[in-house]
């Protein structure tokens, strides 16, 4: 459903931020908040340090980018053209920054995540994650604060990508997700597989360096396993 009807009651108000901008407690997801995607860059602070095109163990290796040129859309709405299509209709990515060495990876998400009609976990970890993982990374953070809705359905690939990532004492992790999402993740058992929640929402990132969210986020994980240990 496209969520131009959808009212979110927020518990926080730090989702959704390009450059630090909050939105209100009362949050209301419109087809205006679709209509400013194409706005919405890439966090690029990091450029410095790492760009995936010119990653050779990237899975988005080589790519090149158009400024000018809008072409990928989540329904009728365009996108900017920095993000890297992965397969999915509604669902875009970036990778923010890889440390194969530590065996981790940092992105960012934009757009719907569709599991239920576009089957777009399927995509991620075929035409992703398991490129990664092939190339040493077991440990990933995916900051969600711009996926605007999530649909469920099973979770035989985010079983697969824990198994995968277990083997190296790995795991998955995401960031700031819409309450909603939060909600309809849980709805889909999926906090069985991957670490996301209040724990892991409202995280000021931007001002990190890539090492810092890493320890911030790993911190949160080894915290989540004692307690669940000790339960």
């Amino acid at each position: 459903m496209l969520l131009s009807s959808l009212a979110i009651n927020a518990k926080t108000s730090n989702f959704a931020r390009q450059g630090g901008v909050k939105l209100p407690e009362k949050i209301v997801i419109t087809n205006s908040l679709f209509s400013i995607m194409h706005d919405i860059e890439p966090f690029s602070n990091w450029r410095d340090h790492y760009i995936a095109a010119e990653d050779e163990r990237s899975p988005f290796y080589g790519r090149e980018y158009d400024e000018f040129g809008y072409t990928h859309q989540v329904y009728n709405y365009f996108i900017h053209p920095q993000w890297d299509e992965f397969g999915s209709n509604t669902l875009y990515l970036k990778i923010l920054f890889a440390d194969y060495d530590e065996g981790y990876a940092i992105m960012e998400l934009i757009g719907e995540w569709n599991d239920c009609i576009d089957n777009d976990i399927m995509f991620l970890k075929r035409k992703v994650m398991d490129h990664l993982i092939d190339e040493g990374i077991s440990r990933f953070i995916l900051i969600c604060e711009n996926v605007l809705n999530f649909h469920g359905s099973d979770d035989e690939y985010y079983m697969e990508w824990q198994d995968d990532v277990c083997e190296n004492e790995g795991w998955v992790s995401l960031l700031n997700a819409f309450p909603h999402v939060h909600d309809e993740m849980y709805e889909t058992r999926l906090h069985h597989c991957i670490n996301f929640g209040d724990a892991y929402n409202d995280i000021n990132w931007r001002p990190m360096k890539p090492a810092i969210l890493y320890q911030v986020v790993n911190r949160l994980v080894e915290e989540n396993s004692r307690r669940f240990i000790s339960d």
